[in-house]
């Protein structure tokens, strides 16, 4: 059997397994990536690219004064003593420092997001301003013909470029003077672009063009297609490397420092969800990559890795069109003229909340005399006309392939009959008294700075309007995924961890495949991406120590 041998071994190619094989080359090690898909980039390349890692220097440079002690009481806030606090006190403290040496000596470089707010703003510690820094945008064609494998989003931009920050004003690009002139700046960007022959990139996939490019430069090797198979481990019981699968022949590489997991969670796996993820629950409604169907779950757990939190997804309430790929309600939730209720035609949540903490309660108030999987999203035409939606720009039609997937009736009577929600007349009758109001009675949609962030800021209060212009719309909702949260429990430095809390010797894990550092919650845009890349970072620099 073919022998192949590095310092560092990193399994999966997102946001992780970059971020550890940059660092391994930034300390002199030899690594090597091995990829199970066709494409690298991992669900990082399908996501919105932010990372929340509080006191880093661009929030720093914003003036925002954040500090360790706001954000530690933030995070007890939020987290509380759901996860041990030797890990938050880890996260805290590398994540600045993974952020400048990635600046500073790489091409991984991130924005302040101004006023993305954390997810839980009011609570002790927690920031209005926001703490999210995005990717800046990245010539696709620098990255030359390592470009034809990168995955793509794929998103519903009509050959616009746009960043977080673009969209939040260009979703209110029929409404305020901002979202115009964001609009023609995204569009002379666009034409820009055309005319130098440039492939700008934001979101996940300008950082993921950035850490690959990074790799390349520092001599870093990354395989496509190619599996593992297995864990190798010596007399001891370490683990000495992994077994991979590639060009149909099985060959081991060693790896002298250790095995770096970072191949996600279990999205796409069928019955590990069904065993560990509250029902209903399906493949369908994931967005994360395709790759991701447990693999270093499976391989800890033959070693008698410890295990949490995998009852937990980072949830993303989606709509599901047949035959289309889930898409994800961001903003969509904080638009006025708009109601989500479940079977029966209740409101039983602040639409507008973040989104994981929409999913959650999706479930904790289904049940059978009323369910909440799926829900329905109830729109209105005036809404339809003003706002982007699911994709589609204000007054652009539903696409004809959903036409037996959006309910559409001219009356809020003759819609609750036909979606079978008997409650849904008195549901929007008490919401309309309440938009006319400017106050959510119910839910305080809108109470919170998060829940304004996508409103309409020309209204009295941002996030309500009536539905009263017809026609009106319903769309099932689902309790999506971007990725299961949990994984492997690791300590501060990544080791994974036995049962009994002593490390499983040469084998670290960061990402979605290890237990989240942030619990059972989410406390701002890019609390996954931001932890993966600093526990990925935090694993290399133990590896490190230990071959020095």
């Amino acid at each position: 059997m073919t022998e192949h041998t590095y310092d560092v071994v990193v399994v999966g190619s997102g946001a992780a397994g970059f971020a550890a094989a940059v660092t391994a080359r930034l300390r002199g090690l030899s690594v090597l990536v091995v990829e199970k898909t066709d494409r690298y980039g991992g669900s990082t390349a399908l996501s919105g690219g932010a990372i929340w890692v509080p006191g880093n220097l661009h929030l720093d440079a914003a003036g925002l004064g954040d500090t360790y002690e706001k954000a530690r009481a933030y995070l007890d806030a939020t987290v509380g003593d759901r996860v041990p606090e030797a890990r938050k006190d880890a996260y805290l403290r590398h994540g600045p420092r993974m952020v400048r040496e990635f600046h500073e000596r790489t091409e991984v470089r991130f924005m302040y997001t101004p006023g993305y707010s954390d997810y839980f703003p009011e609570a002790l510690g927690g920031m209005a301003q926001g703490r999210s820094i995005e990717p800046q945008l990245m010539d696709l064609k620098r990255l030359g013909p390592l470009a034809a494998g990168m995955r793509r989003a794929g998103l519903p931009t009509y050959g616009l470029t746009m960043t977080s920050y673009d969209f939040r004003f260009l979703n209110m690009i029929s409404r305020t003077w901002a979202g115009k002139r964001t609009a023609v700046r995204v569009g002379l960007r666009a034409v820009k672009a055309r005319l130098t022959g440039r492939r700008p990139l934001s979101l996940g996939e300008a950082l993921i063009a950035r850490m690959r490019y990074a790799l390349d430069r520092l001599g870093g090797e990354l395989w496509l297609s190619a599996p593992v198979t297995a864990l190798t481990r010596d007399d001891a019981g370490r683990v000495t490397g992994v077994r991979v699968e590639r060009d149909g022949t099985e060959l081991t590489v060693r790896a002298r420092g250790g095995v770096v997991l970072a191949s996600g969670g279990f999205s796409h796996d069928q019955a590990l969800r069904e065993k560990h993820l509250p029902a209903p629950t399906s493949t369908d409604w994931t967005h994360a990559a395709e790759g991701q169907t447990g693999d270093a779950l499976r391989f800890g757990e033959e070693l008698g890795a410890a295990t949490d939190l995998l009852d937990k997804v980072w949830g993303a309430p989606s709509v599901c069109p047949p035959g289309e790929k889930p898409f994800f309600l961001v903003a969509d939730r904080g638009i006025p003229g708009m109601v989500i209720v479940n079977a029966a035609g209740e409101r039983y949540a602040n639409e507008a909340a973040p989104y994981h903490a929409f999913v959650d309660r999706m479930y904790a108030c289904d049940r059978p005399e009323a369910t909440t999987v799926p829900s329905w999203l109830i729109l209105d035409a005036r809404s339809k006309a003003r706002y982007i939606f699911a994709g589609l720009f204000p007054g652009q039609p539903f696409p004809k392939g959903w036409q037996d997937f959006v309910v559409e009736a001219g009356t809020v009577a003759d819609l609750a009959h036909r979606i079978g929600a008997p409650g849904l007349e008195a549901a929007i009758s008490r919401f309309n008294g309440f938009a006319e109001a400017g106050r959510d009675e119910d839910f305080g949609r809108g109470d919170s700075v998060y829940d304004r962030y996508y409103g309409d800021p020309t209204l009295k209060n941002p996030n309500l309007a009536p539905l009263d212009k017809a026609p009106y719309y319903a769309i099932p909702v689902h309790p999506g995924d971007i990725g299961t949260k949990g994984g492997l429990v690791t300590d501060p430095d990544a080791r994974v961890l036995h049962e009994d809390g002593t490390p499983v010797p040469g084998l670290y894990a960061a990402g979605n495949c290890a237990s989240a550092v942030m619990g059972d919650t989410y406390p701002g845009p890019g609390a996954t991406i931001g932890p993966a890349m600093t526990f990925a970072w935090a694993a290399v620099n133990a590896i490190a120590q230990e071959r020095a």
